[in-house]
């Protein structure tokens, strides 16, 4: 693979040791892929931020980096945490995993990372433009990324997406060519989805029956930016989809006209696939401990929807509401009024985590409901919880008076 000069001084380890681990690395992943050269990046996401997911092996390589002196040469953000920096008291987490959560933090922060704790990194300052070449990892912030924005990235991993980090380059492979971005199969949608958790699983049914393709939509009309980031939320997490087109809507559906696409495979997909992959993704419980909603983490429009639900409800007695958000939106809903509103309806508003990632099996919860195919997916796994779908207001009538 080629380098440039100032590559090669990098990888020889020319500007300290740090920096040429993570040089080699994205070298042994290029070569993997057969990639021609480096090319410069504007911004990184990265993953592995939970100590629950890293544990003590994560956090002394990122203490590693940050006493070595390495620091990130371009914008980077942080996926979700383990916890709530100011409020993880509340959810029930112990001193001990606080502390290491806090390390781990500490030694991002010490590398020049915003701890934007958030897998909506495009809401909150880190939005690139058509075109610029990322590298991001966490797939629901991956998959916006392509389609929504058109900007080009790979599917990296926490480490990845942090070497890129470190030294402002990614490999020239995948879905930063232009040939891996045409679509290869077109999903015909027989119905217009009535509200999010219908467009989730539409979104984890295709990624589950076309888990490496790049899905042209059509017949799914003008949707909301909400709705656009819960289709590719489900599209990830079923499958290994990093990019889709949604006919004239996302930026780079323009590029494919009726020619380019009458070779390629046809599917249709109707509401009875969609109910068919909720009812599959979910538990047969009535009763409901808990409901979680914020996966992908929420928008200040989604809060207010919630907000404006809440008005003179109350969460049922032994029963939890957690939403999960950005700590920048967050405080722009503090400042509305919808905090207000969810938490004198005895809910809680969480910053900095999800529900994916915290340990959320200490709480001694079994069952919990959500508007998410995507949490439906990893929290069975991750927090041994057994999961009901329901869309977003059956959610909140479950759980309040």
């Amino acid at each position: 693979m080629y380098l440039t000069r100032e590559e090669e001084l990098m990888f020889n380890g020319e500007y300290g040791e740090g920096l040429a681990k993570c040089m080699r690395l994205l070298v042994v992943l290029g070569e993997l892929f057969e990639a021609e050269k480096m090319v410069k990046v504007k911004s990184c996401h990265v993953s592995g931020v939970s100590y629950k997911n890293i544990g003590e092996p994560g956090l002394e390589l990122l203490k590693g980096f940050a006493e070595e002196n390495v620091r990130v040469r371009v914008k980077t953000t942080l996926n979700p945490s383990g916890m709530d920096r100011k409020r993880w008291k509340k959810t029930g987490l112990d001193k001990d995993f606080a502390k290491k959560q806090s390390e781990v933090l500490k030694a991002f922060k010490r590398m020049g990372v915003s701890l934007s704790c958030s897998c909506i990194p495009y809401l909150i300052g880190n939005k690139p433009k058509f075109g610029d070449y990322v590298a991001w990892a966490e797939s629901s912030a991956t998959v916006y990324a392509n389609s929504v924005l058109g900007a080009k990235t790979n599917r990296e991993s926490g480490l990845s997406a942090l070497a890129s980090a470190v030294t402002g380059r990614t490999p020239y492979y995948g879905y930063l060519l232009e040939e891996n971005r045409k679509p290869n199969v077109r999903v015909k949608v027989k119905f217009k989805p009535s509200n999010q958790l219908e467009i989730s699983a539409l979104g984890y049914f295709v990624g589950k029956n076309f888990p490496e393709k790049v899905p042209f939509f059509s017949g799914l009309g003008l949707v909301s930016k909400d709705w656009l980031k819960v289709l590719g939320a489900g599209l990830a997490s079923a499958g290994a989809i990093a990019l889709y087109h949604v006919e004239n809507l996302t930026p780079e559906a323009k590029f494919f006209s009726e020619d380019n696409l009458k070779d390629i495979e046809k599917f249709e997909v109707g509401l009875g696939e969609v109910k068919q992959t909720i009812q599959d993704l979910s538990e047969a419980y009535e009763r409901c401990e808990a409901v979680f909603l914020g996966c992908p983490h929420y928008s200040l429009s989604q809060l207010r929807e919630v907000a404006a639900f809440l008005r003179g409800k109350k969460v049922k007695p032994k029963a939890r509401l957690w939403i999960f958000t950005s700590r920048l939106i967050y405080e722009k809903a503090k400042k509305l009024g919808y905090v207000r509103l969810v938490e004198k309806a005895g809910g809680l508003v969480l910053c900095d985590t999800c529900m994916v990632v915290s340990p959320l099996e200490r709480l001694g919860l079994e069952v919990v409901y959500t508007d998410s195919c995507k949490a439906a997916h990893y929290l069975p796994s991750t927090n041994r919880l057994k999961v009901k779908l329901e869309n977003t207001l059956e959610c909140l009538r479950r759980i309040t008076v």
